[in-house]
């Protein structure tokens, strides 16, 4: 879990670095509230879009409601050489917004 508090730490970096931000909840989830201009993948759906998170050439901000599903398409996205950190709860990382 300290990982995940560093990386929590880095969102302001990340943001500078015009990182995107990729929330992976529920589509029920994210319609309740959400990091404005978010790109938004359910968390199973992931992996049929990594070609797509590539192509976008940019460092990407992952997260989630608690930090732990962000955490899972974090480790999936940097298994496919993407720069990417762990934002945490959605509300976190828009705090930096």
């Amino acid at each position: 879990m300290s990982t995940t508090i560093t990386e929590f730490k880095h969102v302001k970096e990340y943001l500078e670095k015009e990182a995107l931000v990729l929330d992976v909840r529920t589509e029920a989830e994210y319609n309740e509230g959400h990091v404005k201009d978010s790109l938004h993948i359910v968390l199973d759906e992931l992996e049929y879009e990594i070609d797509q998170l590539k192509a976008l050439q940019k460092p990407i901000i992952t997260c989630c409601r608690s930090g732990a599903r962000s955490q899972k398409a974090k480790d999936i996205l940097e298994e496919n050489g993407i720069d990417v950190i762990n934002g945490g709860p959605w509300q976190h990382v828009e705090s930096y917004i």
